[in-house]
């Protein structure tokens, strides 16, 4: 009997320290998992805040392009009633002038000014009378036979300008090419 009951104090013992072997290591657990929560709360936090962030940068773009194409030809719409002031003084002045070539020299002027303005933004009149005919550049209207065989494929006449903008065709020039 004796050795049963020096048996069952060695297990008693042995179950006391594997129970406070367990405590420990409940106690790391305990606090190893309190502090891989509180860093997966940190990493959410940061991740919200950054997705709040980068949704507000969105919205921001969304505002300033809006507003900037809104505006994006405030410069040549200024230019433009300029332009207009002039001709509105131009056509009072028609009223009380009866020289012609004064009247002339002031719609030239402001045509000038016009032109002047659009070249600022990079607007360049197409080049067409008398150059051969570019699909590219040209929209024919109409063809006319020539007797001179340097005028087949030529254009002949521009009835509507045609215009560059930056080295790109913003409106084909409308014209009569030679057959």
């Amino acid at each position: 009997m004796e050795e049963k009951e020096i048996e069952k104090e060695e297990n008693l013992e042995n179950n006391e320290s594997a129970s406070s072997e367990n405590e420990a290591g409940n106690n790391k657990d305990v606090s190893a998992t309190t502090e891989l929560e509180a860093q997966l709360a940190e990493q959410k936090d940061k991740f919200l805040r950054l997705f709040a962030e980068f949704d507000n940068y969105k919205k921001r773009m969304a505002k300033e392009k809006l507003e900037y194409m809104t505006m994006a030809g405030k410069d040549v719409i200024l230019e433009m009633i300029s332009v207009n002031d002039d001709f509105e003084r131009a056509i009072h002045s028609f009223e009380n002038s009866e020289d012609l070539s004064a009247i002339k020299e002031g719609v030239n002027l402001i045509y000038d000014k016009l032109n002047k303005a659009i070249e600022r933004k990079g607007v360049k009149k197409i080049v067409s009378k008398g150059q051969p005919f570019d699909v590219e550049k040209h929209e024919a209207i109409t063809e006319i036979p020539v007797a001179e065989e340097s005028q087949k494929g030529a254009v002949i006449d521009e009835i509507e300008s045609g215009y560059i903008m930056h080295d790109k065709v913003i409106r084909f020039a409308k014209v009569v090419v030679g057959k």
